[in-house]
């Protein structure tokens, strides 16, 4: 399995169709976020993040239709990867001289900057982050409220499940087996844009 949640060929193929207006709702619904706290990781302003991933989006709108998957060209997420930190340095080396950066400089952000694996495992992280909440915002009508509080509780807050159980009136097995109907499902979904669950 690999470690990155590449996007699906067949989502590629329908952004690289500007007037596909659903692909591209679902495209920016995953990576504008990971692009945006990724710059703003960087030290970057709201506006300026702003900015900068209008500009990563646009450029990508430009060339997504030249970039075809290859045995020998990079994989997508590299290549968008690419994109999103080549924009944040030119961001971070745009900017003005007087801007309050406190004691750094725009230089030293610059040699901040980690490494291509450690920007590959902080897109990673913010990709796979962001796929999960998408998908959750997505199926949460689909299930009854018992069921979504069980989940909420246990899989994303935390709480213990004999705790949950006790509180919902429900077994135990019960709160298992509703955590694992929302997990399975936001898989599912997940799996309609990116190919990162399987292996």
């Amino acid at each position: 399995m690999s470690l990155w949640p590449e996007t699906s060929e067949s989502l590629i193929c329908r952004v690289k169709d500007p007037q596909d207006e659903m692909a591209w709702n679902q495209f920016m619904a995953i990576y504008r976020p990971v692009i945006y706290r990724l710059a703003k990781a960087k030290g970057l302003q709201h506006a300026d993040v702003e900015d900068l991933v209008q500009r990563v989006f646009v450029s990508l709108a430009g060339s997504l239709a030249d970039w075809k998957p290859t045995a020998s060209g990079p994989a997508f997420r590299n290549w968008l990867g690419r994109i999103a930190k080549n924009a944040i340095l030119n961001a971070l080396a745009r900017a003005k001289p007087d801007q309050a950066a406190g004691s750094t400089t725009v230089n030293d952000l610059l040699n901040d900057w980690p490494a291509d694996s450690a920007s590959e495992e902080d897109l990673l992280r913010e990709s796979r982050l962001q796929a999960f909440r998408w998908a959750t915002e997505q199926i949460e009508g689909e299930f009854n409220e018992p069921t979504w509080f069980m989940f909420q509780e246990t899989a994303i807050k935390g709480r213990p499940v004999a705790e949950v159980a006790g509180q919902v009136g429900k077994s135990a097995g019960a709160v298992y087996i509703a955590r694992c109907r929302v997990m399975q499902r936001i898989k599912e979904k997940v799996n309609e844009v990116s190919e990162m669950w399987n292996g």
